[in-house]
């Protein structure tokens, strides 16, 4: 059963709790409002303010758990807190570890303050979460997929257009790699795992990772310099850092160039340029 008033105060205290800068958002002028104003965190959570004000007020309908998710990631809250955001609202807590899709506070508040950077947070099955603008401009939005094909893995057995965004050099390489990477991680969660369903229907669809899955090659790492090819700047060559969460299974990465190089101003280009449509 949904605790209105105690969801309605835990929601003012977190958004009190948060400053302007805490999400990548201008503090403006003459701000009065303590902490974040409704308007902000509706924005951030992907709601209307109208909607997020009711919850505030102990009124409205249940939130949904898909509502929840969201306002866990606007709000910027710790796993813990989440938890018990969904339980105020009636809600059993999602699962936590390799399929949580929750991003932790640490990762959120590194990427708000990327937006000179492409960067993205991915789950272990290379699922985008979350993109930096300049993540956008340079891939485009790869948090619009759905179903299976969330997975970048999956989409490049399936989709041939999503090879395109890589150096044709690089696809040989690529295809070995995701199959690997799948088979390690189908491997470590398990028969009846989204892993484990993943690997089914790409054996079912496609004659290329069944090829490839014969092959049962393990181990097969990403390359540090990453190979992308943008619409309108052609070739970049990127140097990819990683950071793991390693509670969520979860990586922020981060995409630079070496400072003078030809990707350097192709970068520069990028950020005047902005998000392009790509193929």
């Amino acid at each position: 059963m949904i605790d209105r008033a105690g969801l309605a105060e835990f929601l003012r205290r977190r958004r009190e709790a948060l400053q302007p800068e805490d999400v990548g958002l201008p503090r403006g002028m003459r701000r009065r409002t303590r902490g974040l104003r409704r308007e902000e965190v509706a924005s951030l959570c992907h709601m209307s303010t109208d909607y997020y004000s009711r919850l505030e007020q102990e009124r409205g309908p249940q939130p949904s758990e898909q509502m929840l998710a969201s306002i866990a990631l606007g709000l910027h809250l710790a796993v813990a807190e989440r938890d018990h955001l969904f339980r105020l609202a009636g809600h059993q807590p999602p699962v936590r570890g390799g399929i949580s899709e929750h991003i932790s506070p640490g990762l959120l508040r590194i990427l708000d303050r990327l937006d000179d950077t492409p960067a993205e947070v991915v789950t272990e099955l290379g699922e985008t979460l979350r993109q930096s603008p300049m993540g956008v401009a340079l891939t485009g939005d790869h948090t619009r997929h759905t179903g299976s094909a969330r997975s970048i893995g999956y989409r490049w057995f399936t989709d041939p257009a999503s090879r395109a965004l890589y150096a044709p050099e690089e696809h040989p390489f690529l295809t070995r790699m995701w199959a690997s990477g799948l088979r390690e991680i189908a491997t470590l969660r398990g028969p009846g795992s989204r892993a484990a369903r993943l690997v089914d229907e790409l054996l079912e669809r496609s004659e290329e990772f069944r090829r490839v899955w014969a092959d049962h090659e393990i181990g097969i790492r990403p390359h540090t310099v990453k190979r992308f090819v943008h619409p309108e700047l052609g070739g970049l060559e990127l140097t990819c850092q990683r950071l793991l969460d390693p509670d969520q299974s979860h990586s922020l990465l981060v995409y630079t160039a070496v400072p003078g190089s030809e990707s350097a101003e192709k970068l520069r280009l990028l950020s005047v340029i902005g998000a392009q449509p790509v193929a």
